[in-house]
């Protein structure tokens, strides 16, 4: 899951994959058409994305066709999912100890108020 975050990390990186969704299958020339850097360094940003597995890779002929890779998505929505809950859980155990802390507070200030004060 590290190298997913840490692919993703990039905006080049994201870009790539954005387009990949958007467009479909596209061949290495057309990813590398689409910026300002160099083929090498498309080529390396491809490639962690692929060792990510958010990509997957055929060869076709001479080309290199990449395209989005459902299971990688699949794969961190899930860790996505499990962190929600964790934190919704933890979250509403938060809820309910200040709810109780704001009762006992009001408990605790309606008996000092019902006292008699001494020496009235």
């Amino acid at each position: 899951m590290d190298q997913t975050f840490t692919a993703l990390s990039d905006p080049t990186r994201r870009s790539i994959l954005e387009m990949l969704a958007e467009r479909g299958a596209l061949a290495a020339g057309d990813i590398y058409a689409e910026f300002d850097a160099t083929a090498p360094a498309i080529s390396q940003h491809l490639k962690v994305l692929r060792e990510a597995e958010l990509v997957s890779v055929e060869k076709r002929a001479q080309q290199r066709i990449y395209s989005v890779n459902a299971k990688g998505l699949d794969d961190m929505e899930r860790w996505i999912n499990e962190m929600r809950r964790y934190w919704s859980e933890r979250f509403d155990m938060l809820d309910a100890l200040l709810k109780a802390q704001g009762e006992r507070a009001r408990e605790k200030n309606s008996k000092t108020k019902s006292k008699p004060k001494k020496g009235k």
